[in-house]
């Protein structure tokens, strides 16, 4: 009996592998004819980060320089996307003793004077030119930091902010443009630095007037978006407000941070650069938190991350477009413009927590 159950048994076996190895043969000769028919799935493209902080910082410079250029050849106007942030990465570059791309500042800012020199009557009449405040702020800030000398263009635009919104107390953005164009917080801060920085002495009773009114606005009225909490801490700052209330704001900012390191334009979106370059810039330079600080690090961790190789950053364009369309030379299309202005603040927030490049040369801030 055990020798037939065991006789069955190897029956049973032999059987059962026979079967599964003509199985795996038509498997294997169908496999050719699986592969011609089912579409491979490509791979998702991978944005890169460049290796070397220098090369990183280089290479968005090259391009902001590009396209700050190509808005010059294309325009009359001035732009803040195009001009007035990336002038500010470049000032930092210089300051941190960077052997960068070499902009023509002169040209720069001799086309931006030109540009509120046109508008130099109107300015002394209280009426400004398109974008209002954060255009006139702005286009003052570039000069600032090119290191354009006061001439009576820059009293005229003066004039103009002491004269735009005073019933109010503050002043009021005029374009719904988010995020640079949107926030009326960008435009008192624009317009309260301009006021320190190029007020005349003979409206110097008028600027102090302002600000008094502004410092009271900006402890009333509480910030929403990121746009919000960047100049918001900025302008407390420029006002001299309590140190209590600086502290709070950029605690406010602080909180915003999400878990990937970075800041998105509003709580709902997802972290950009522009937020991001934005919100580590402030925090420097307004809210005293240091480069070596986990915040600022994780900050710049996630820039270093979704730098594009080419040294850009992309961030979609939530605005409508009124202007032609235009190439300056600068990459992503249509969404170049948000693009560019990220691409500064990320720079200029790299560039702030980099060694200077110089031997010897001072670090300015912390």
């Amino acid at each position: 009996m055990r020798l037939v159950g065991a006789i069955g048994y190897q029956a049973y076996l032999s059987t059962l592998v026979k079967t599964m190895f003509r199985a795996t043969s038509v498997l294997l000769s169908l496999l050719p004819l699986i592969s011609s028919t089912v579409p491979v799935r490509a791979a998702e493209p991978v944005t890169n980060s460049l290796t070397e902080p220098r090369a990183a910082i280089t290479k968005a410079l090259t391009l902001l320089k590009k396209g700050a250029e190509g808005h010059v050849n294309e325009r009359t106007c001035f732009a803040c996307h195009n001009q007035g942030i990336p002038i500010l990465a470049f000032a930092r570059a210089r300051e941190k003793g960077f052997n960068v791309p070499a902009l023509d500042l002169k040209e720069q800012l001799r086309f931006i004077a030109a540009f509120l020199d046109e508008n130099r009557d109107n300015y002394q009449k209280g009426k400004g030119q398109g974008g209002e405040v954060n255009t006139a702020g702005y286009a003052l800030f570039a000069l600032e930091l090119g290191g354009w000398k006061p001439d009576a263009t820059t009293e005229a635009v003066v004039e103009y902010l002491l004269l735009r919104d005073k019933e109010l107390g503050h002043w009021r953005t005029t374009s719904h443009r988010p995020p640079s164009e949107s926030s009326d917080f960008t435009a008192n801060y624009l317009a309260l630095r301009a006021l320190s920085r190029w007020g005349t002495s003979a409206q110097k009773e008028r600027i102090e007037r302002r600000t008094s009114a502004v410092r009271d606005w900006l402890h009333k009225n509480k910030a929403v978006d990121t746009e919000d909490h960047v100049f918001r801490l900025w302008a407390l700052r420029v006002v001299g407000a309590d140190r209590q209330d600086v502290q709070s704001a950029r605690q406010e900012l602080i909180r915003d941070q999400k878990k990937d390191g970075g800041w998105g334009q509003t709580p709902a979106l997802d972290s950009d650069a522009y937020a991001t370059g934005s919100a580590l810039v402030a925090l420097y330079e307004a809210g005293n938190v240091s480069v070596k600080d986990p915040i600022y690090e994780r900050g710049v961790k996630f820039l270093r991350r979704t730098q594009h190789q080419d040294g850009s950053w992309l961030v979609h364009s939530r605005s409508k477009p009124f202007q032609t369309y235009f190439e300056s030379g600068f990459p992503h299309g249509k969404d170049q413009f948000i693009s560019m202005a990220a691409t500064a603040w990320a720079t200029t927030a790299l560039l702030q927590a980099s060694p200077c490049a110089v031997s010897g040369k001072a670090t300015p801030g912390h």
